[in-house]
């Protein structure tokens, strides 16, 4: 491997200024989880990488508003994510998920930031942020701008972000009252990258659903919203039955791929049976994944 430059800004501005140019050979890095495989592979050959390491606290902070509505630092780590009391008070969602991410060596150095910068459809916590409506906050050269998670993403590790843009800050409105899961499918050991992942919430008023989230990841090559899905079950009384249409409408409505996990028929398979226990799991507001 050929040498590099390593820079360690210590303001998000200065960090900023070391990635506009868009130059493919300059990376940003926080924990370093997944750049370290792409340089070990050959997928990535650095001509400089900016550690976000030196940003100050407020970067990793994680708080919660009067309302119930919270923000999560974009230096924040996964294992902050899994222990820490706000984040299991108040989605506890997020906590459970982090327990079966990798292992702790990673979730104690891999960000939030980081995981949804990276694009990686396989990725766990971008689709349960997207079932919760939460916003990712932007920072780059023009400014600072607003994009809801489950639009985050344009294709196989592609992203909207621009050259210079940095994940700055993750918001998760309150969530009065939803309930929401996470489950996945591994095709190897049960802490592995799933070959299926789906994310759901739903929020109930009356003995009505007010509103849904359905969301399908690893088995596509982006994260998808498969608002076809949560249509069918809107307004709707919940009830095994209606799980299921919604399960096969949300398996019809996946743009599933084949790969090294399994093949797309196995895995739209896959989609129906988590979505249809997915949804049962948010509505009788089980903790199993």
């Amino acid at each position: 491997m050929r040498g590099f430059e390593i820079v360690r800004p210590t303001t998000i501005e200065r960090a900023i200024e070391l990635l506009e140019s868009g130059d493919p050979g300059v990376r940003p890095f926080s924990g370093g989880t997944a750049i370290m495989q792409m340089m070990k592979t050959g997928m990535f050959v650095p001509e400089r990488l900016v550690s976000l390491a030196g940003l100050s606290k407020e970067h990793s902070a994680i708080s919660v508003d009067g309302e119930g509505g919270m923000k999560i630092g974009a230096m924040a780590t996964l294992s902050t994510l899994e222990r820490n009391d706000l984040v299991q008070t108040c989605f506890p969602v997020l906590a459970r998920t982090m327990k079966r991410l990798a292992n702790v060596r990673v979730r104690n150095v891999a960000t939030v930031g980081g995981a949804l910068s990276h694009g990686d459809p396989h990725m766990d916590l971008p689709p349960v942020l997207a079932a919760l409506d939460a916003i990712a906050i932007l920072r780059g050269p023009s400014g600072s701008r607003e994009v809801p998670v489950a639009d985050l993403y344009t294709g196989y590790y592609e992203t909207v972000l621009e050259p210079g843009e940095l994940v700055a800050e993750v918001v998760i409105p309150p969530s009065d009252g939803a309930s929401a899961i996470y489950r996945k499918t591994t095709s190897r050991t049960a802490d592995d990258w799933p070959m299926v992942g789906v994310a759901a919430s739903l929020r109930l008023s009356g003995s009505r659903i007010s509103s849904a989230r359905v969301i399908v990841s690893a088995a596509t090559a982006k994260l998808q919203r498969i608002t076809a899905a949560e249509d069918v079950l809107t307004g709707q009384g919940p009830s095994r039955e209606v799980f299921a249409d919604a399960a096969r409408v949300a398996s019809a409505h996946s743009d599933v791929i084949d790969d090294a996990h399994g093949s797309s028929v196995y895995k739209s398979a896959l989609v129906e049976i988590e979505v249809r226990r997915g949804l049962r799991d948010a509505f009788e507001g089980e903790t199993a994944e």
